[in-house]
């Protein structure tokens, strides 16, 4: 079905005249009032912008054939990867709808499980999340963060795991923090921020106080100032101990580690989303000492392992782009003293634990796993055989465990479960979805293309067999492209419908990702960001060479950073696309630092605030970079009211924006979604509602026959 020719009418923006010099350069902000959510214009508007968004979407009629597509296709037992504590198994499970998926725990992998925590309970709409758990090392008691609606503030509770009954532990201000008890289980370290009206937090000192923590931190509010504590189980919060902080380093984070001896509390020291971090430790056994600053510089990433008493394991970076293991003797901190385990390779080392007392080396290979077993001086033994080419991930455990867990995925393969014997190196299934699909009738496949500069990226592609390369199929090109993360072969149920009607699915490993280590990571930020642009746009232009499609048929999609990608992309080459898909995207690149945890952001982007910074920022800065009098592709914006990390304020005035600048037929519009944050926990109905709508709005604008 082809799109209507019939032009929209979008609602009315108030505009204003806001201007803002950057270094002489004077830039017009006409929407700054959508950074207000909470203002009745704001409210209004995106009750109007969701009218038109929802009346073009309810007009499509096979919209509803793909939800009910995406709902049996979703009925189907998910299985989390199984994990011990104490004598104690646990793991999560979703029967397939469940908004939420539960923890249950069990004596023996063969006994009856129990369900220790379900979520689902916590509310009717199923926006109260589980967003972190921490077992007692005897596996007994169960630290839980929860978080509402989707926002990264977190409240943690503990629960009695043999009784099922919470204790009256109840702490806030928690956000980007896990907890770790220690061996005596009589408490657990946290990492916390200043409730609004103490007066350490400045930024937050005229926050108004509310009904729940999100609300007395408005979506402004910048965070600052985390701490460290101790809480002691059966006390209030008021009474924990402050572990460690730093008045003078404002944008300073802290992660408590307790070694798996129980002798450390390992502090990883963690700068906005720099890669490079601290480590500093702390003696459990004295805890009169003083915490010991062994890695006082940002110079490498440092992941802590495990110790050998006063031996300490880490994965790091340092003179090794893409990843080596270390040994550092606590009592002889010299560098010349540190010693080399596993030295780089050509795979990326993404992470090592012990089990078995041998390493568990975790490689990426051209962006598919690769899993290597290696003695404590760093002696090969084997490498994993795994099922394909794909992502595996688990392989967790304790120093002395011979039994661990894995699970493998590919783009067509549901996460299946494996029991892996760390003695014989044998894989044996343990649990298998049952998705209605033949995977056999799918393939994926890897290419290699050159970007603007010549460089190689590769690209994952992913369709029926047997289609034909006739230019003629819709195509969904997905990207990231920032902050390390690599992007892997992964499953996903949302796909399965695109594969079903015809659809082409291709990912490429653009730069910034972590794909080939710090070097690939480094050549996608600040200065170099375009570099990622290059890339996602070059990948869209080989699969129009290469006959796959065409831009009347061609879909680009990404989230978050992606947003940004999928933001710039679309401005910069409009003509390349026929649609684009743009969640909950980082849009405004001179404002974004002003606005949560956005300060975080700068090691990655840069800083308008500085002159050099500014004109690269200027430049690909999606709102910034909207032309009026152009036709640009089909687009649909989605982003959440209560997105706490990348603020609705991006979306909604990049929205408005390109409806003032665009012309032509094609719709832009903007979905809003109520009661959902940045994405971590959100209800299985509202995932498949969305994805519902994203697919029906491809099919209708790239005319797609179902």
């Amino acid at each position: 079905m082809s799109d209507s020719k019939k032009p929209l009418s979008y609602p009315n923006t108030n505009k204003s005249n806001q201007v803002d010099d950057y270094h002489g350069t004077v830039v017009a902000d006409p929407y700054r009032a959508l950074e207000d959510p909470d203002s009745e214009d704001t409210k209004a508007w995106v009750e109007a912008q969701n009218q038109v968004t929802f009346d073009y979407l309810n007009e499509i009629p096979a919209r509803e054939k793909i939800k009910q597509r995406l709902t049996k296709l979703w009925d189907y037992e998910k299985y989390g990867i199984p994990f011990k504590e104490g004598e104690t198994y646990f793991y999560f499970k979703n029967d397939g709808l469940q908004n939420q998926s539960v923890l249950y725990t069990l004596p023996c992998l063969e006994a009856e499980p129990r369900v220790l925590l379900d979520p689902n309970k916590l509310s009717e709409d199923g926006t109260v999340a589980l967003s972190g758990i921490a077992i007692s090392e005897n596996g007994k008691l169960l630290a839980y963060g929860l978080s509402t609606s989707g926002s990264d503030w977190q409240e943690w509770k503990v629960r009695d795991i043999e009784t099922g009954e919470d204790l009256k532990d109840h702490l806030q201000w928690i956000k980007f923090s896990g907890a770790s008890w220690t061996h005596d289980h009589e408490g657990f370290f946290y990492s916390r921020y200043d409730e609004p009206h103490e007066k350490n937090n400045l930024e937050a000192e005229n926050a108004v106080l509310g009904s729940s923590q999100e609300e007395q931190f408005s979506k402004t509010d910048v965070n600052y100032y985390q701490k460290l504590y101790y809480h002691k189980l059966g006390t209030p919060q008021a009474n924990d101990i402050l572990i460690y902080h730093r008045p003078n380093e404002k944008e300073w984070g802290f992660s408590g580690e307790v070694t798996e001896d129980g002798k450390y509390l390992i502090i990883s020291v963690w700068l906005g989303t720099d890669s490079r971090n601290l480590v500093f430790y702390k003696d459990l056994a004295n805890p009169n000492l003083e915490v010991v600053e062994l890695i006082n510089q940002f110079e490498a990433d440092y992941s802590f392992i495990d110790n050998d008493d006063h031996v300490f394991y880490f994965r790091t970076d340092l003179n090794a782009s893409r990843g080596r293991v270390i040994a550092i003797d606590i009592q002889n901190t010299n560098l010349e003293n540190r010693q080399e385990i596993i030295p780089q390779t050509a795979e990326t080392l993404e992470s090592v634990g012990i089990l078995n007392n041998q390493f568990v080396a975790d490689y990426l290979q051209d962006a598919h796993s690769q899993i290597k077993i290696f003695d404590l001086n760093g002696n090969f033994i084997r490498e994993v055989e795994l099922p394909g080419i794909g992502a595996a991930g688990g392989f967790s455990g304790k120093r002395h465990d011979t039994e661990t867990f894995y699970s493998f995925t590919s783009f067509t393969t549901p996460g299946t479960i494996y029991r892996y014997d760390m003695k014989t190196g044998k894989s044996e299934l343990f649990r298998q979805p049952k998705v209605d699909f033949n995977p056999d009738e799918y393939e994926t496949k890897q290419v290699f293309y050159k970007s603007k500069d010549g460089t190689q990226v590769p690209m994952f592609i992913t369709h029926k067999k047997g289609i034909k390369l006739d230019s003629n199929n819709p195509t969904y090109l997905y990207g990231y492209g920032g902050f390390n993360i690599s992007l892997t072969p992964n499953f996903s149920v949302s796909l399965l419908v695109w594969l079903e009607m015809g659809g082409v699915y291709a990912v490429p490993n653009l730069r910034g990702g972590g794909e080939y280590g710090e070097e690939w990571h480094q050549a996608g930020m600040k200065e170099k960001k375009q570099n990622v642009f290059d890339d996602f746009i070059a990948a869209a232009e080989w699969l129009i060479t290469n006959n796959y499609t065409q831009s009347k048929k061609l879909a680009i999609g990404g989230g978050s950073n992606g947003g940004l990608l999928v933001g710039a992309c679309m401005t910069q080459r409009p003509d390349l696309f026929a649609a684009a898909l743009p969640a909950v995207g980082v849009m405004d690149m001179l404002r974004f630092h002003q606005f949560t945890i956005g300060w975080a952001w700068v090691a990655e982007y840069g800083s308008s605030e500085n002159a050099e910074e500014f004109k690269t920022l200027y430049g690909y800065s999606p709102l910034h970079n909207l032309q009026p009098g152009t036709t640009y592709p089909a687009t649909l914006i989605t982003t959440a009211d209560h997105d706490d990390r990348v603020v609705p304020a991006h979306s909604f005035k990049f929205a408005a924006a390109l409806q003032e600048c665009h012309v032509g037929d094609v719709p832009v519009l903007i979905r809003i979604e109520t009661k959902a944050g940045h994405g971590a926990g959100k209800p299985t109905a509202k995932i498949i509602e969305e994805a519902a709508d994203k697919w029906g709005f491809l099919v209708r604008v790239l005319g797609v026959e179902v």
